[in-house]
């Protein structure tokens, strides 16, 4: 079909599908490491006398803190160096770290191997996401990032269906511990860790794509200094060393700096006086403050990027959708196989290959027919692609609820099929939406920002305060369902992002422009 110029529509080199293919694989193993607590959440609460709390810091906070900190600097770093040597590193480290999870002996091991696997993990999308926006032109680049994202579900439901395998196998031959006193659960870390070290021998060989390319923009020029850009970065986001970033400012920054460390410190003591564990609260006002101060930095040293980022309601409103979203989806991921296993009776075999399929299967349709649609009703009207994440946020509600109050298998795995497939359809949406809304050479750094709000909103707050309200409750089943009473939020937020959108899309070179951004 022809455009209205008169010419052929972009499309996508075969190489780049083969990219996809590989970035996929990539995306599959990440949440295959991320998600493989859930299944061995019970024999873990076990082993190390842990809690429904504890294992919600363990799967979330633990893991999500770190991911969304070191997301923006890496982000940064993707956006300044080459993303393909990135993505490759981060690779080894996070699949190195979720096999040491296997050697775990205490809580406390498993959660620095835990923040070992964030910082990995945290390389991925940034490089994967800038990397498939210049391989794709733009009316392809929310079903490629869409594919992409299907890695999610396909990783998170394999990683249950291979680790119950493994641990009921090892626990059937090695009862009282095998080789090297590992049981069933610590082999499983083992098991899914080391086929990502093979893998990034294959990543090592991507080519990296020349910026901007796909859509007629000239190349940014090449940053002088990438390493020292990420130091300058780790500086205003890793506590202690904010206030040192903050102190370059001068004396204004460092006491807005200061008072915002204090409004955090004097939340965290509250939250304690009322009982609240301190890990957890401790984590995510820090979180909550290192982004606080890479934030302010950022408006700092590049204007332009925080004008379309941090300063763009638009942008903002989509987070926020999106990551309420994934607050609901991440407390449902963690917690359907122990509700399976405590509540209906299944083995952890059963669980793994019954939830496990249901998770990977209604993911993968729901996120890749999701970006299908978010780029066909996107070509229709300017907020098509808000429309999916409306969407996703509205429909599995109702199954999420059928599903956690359910007392038979077929009614759970039912309704917990309909709420996966329905809920992954705004991801691809969502991605695509925050890409377009800023310049290429921000696009690493925006998929960074954007990940804070899947992790400090989502993965860091929801699986903790679903296991957190089981704790105190004795009932699993209000623990889940209580993440749904964030609705309203999630749907107000789309609605803002649906009518933000098209204008800030609009308008994206011009307000760079004014910010300071030099565009040929």
């Amino acid at each position: 079909m022809a455009t209205p110029t008169g010419t052929a529509p972009p499309r996508a080199s075969a190489y780049a599908y083969y990219v996809l293919g590989i970035l996929f694989l990539v995306y599959v193993l990440n949440f295959v490491d991320r998600q493989i607590i859930s299944i061995l959440a019970e024999d873990i609460k076990r082993d190390l006398h842990l809690k429904d709390e504890d294992l919600g810091f363990l799967y979330g906070t633990a893991f999500g803190v770190f991911y969304s900190l070191f997301g923006i600097p890496l982000g940064r770093l993707a956006d300044n160096w080459h993303r393909v040597r990135l993505m490759t590193a981060g690779l080894v480290l996070w699949s190195s770290m979720t096999a040491l999870s296997g050697f775990a002996r205490s809580g406390g091991m498993l959660v620095g191997a835990r923040i070992g696997v964030g910082i990995g993990e945290a390389t991925a999308s940034p490089s994967a996401y800038s990397l498939i926006s210049d391989y794709f032109p733009k009316r392809l680049r929310a079903t490629a990032l869409a594919v992409y994202s299907s890695g999610l579900y396909v990783g998170g439901g394999v990683s249950l269906s291979i680790a119950g395998l493994v641990v009921h196998r090892w626990n059937t031959l090695y009862p009282a511990g095998g080789p090297l006193g590992l049981h069933g659960w610590q082999a499983a870390f083992v098991a899914v860790g080391l086929p990502g070290l093979l893998l990034a021998l294959l990543v090592a060989t991507l080519h990296e794509p020349v910026r901007g390319a796909v859509e007629g923009l000239p190349p940014p020029e090449r940053h002088p200094a990438p390493f020292r850009a990420l130091l300058a970065d780790l500086l205003t986001i890793v506590p202690p060393f904010t206030l040192i970033g903050a102190a370059r400012g001068g004396v204004r920054p460092l006491a807005i700096n200061l008072l915002a460390l204090g409004v955090v410190a004097g939340a965290i003591a509250v939250l304690r006086h009322f009982g609240e564990p301190w890990p957890q609260w401790t984590a995510v006002g820090l979180g909550a403050y290192a982004v606080f101060s890479w934030a302010s930095a950022l408006k700092r040293r590049d204007l332009p990027t925080y004008t379309l980022v941090i300063g763009n309601p638009a942008f903002l409103c989509v987070v926020v959708a999106y990551g309420l979203n994934a607050f609901v989806s991440y407390g449902v991921s963690l917690w359907a196989a122990p509700y399976a296993m405590r509540t209906l009776g299944v083995t952890i075999q059963q669980a793994g290959g019954w939830i496990g399929g249901t998770l990977a299967f209604g993911g993968f349709v729901g996120v890749t027919l999701g970006g299908i649609v978010a780029d066909r009703l996107r070509r229709r009207f300017p907020s098509g692609r808000i429309m999916v994440i409306l969407f996703g946020a509205i429909v599995p509600l109702p199954f999420i609820v059928i599903a956690f109050r359910s007392g038979d298998v077929s009614t759970f795995v039912s309704a917990l099929l309909v709420a996966a497939t329905c809920s992954s359809t705004a991801l691809g949406a969502a991605g695509a939406t925050m890409q377009d809304l800023v310049l290429p050479r921000m696009r690493g750094t925006a998929t960074g920002a954007f990940f804070i709000g899947t992790t400090l909103l989502g993965l860091a707050m929801g699986p903790y305060i679903a296991g957190r309200v089981s704790t105190v409750s004795g009932s699993l089943t209000t623990g889940v369902l209580s993440l749904l009473l964030t609705a309203p939020i999630t749907i107000g937020a789309a609605i803002a992002a649906y009518r933000l959108v098209p204008p800030a899309e609009a308008n994206r070179e011009a307000r760079a422009r004014a910010a300071g951004e030099v565009i040929a």
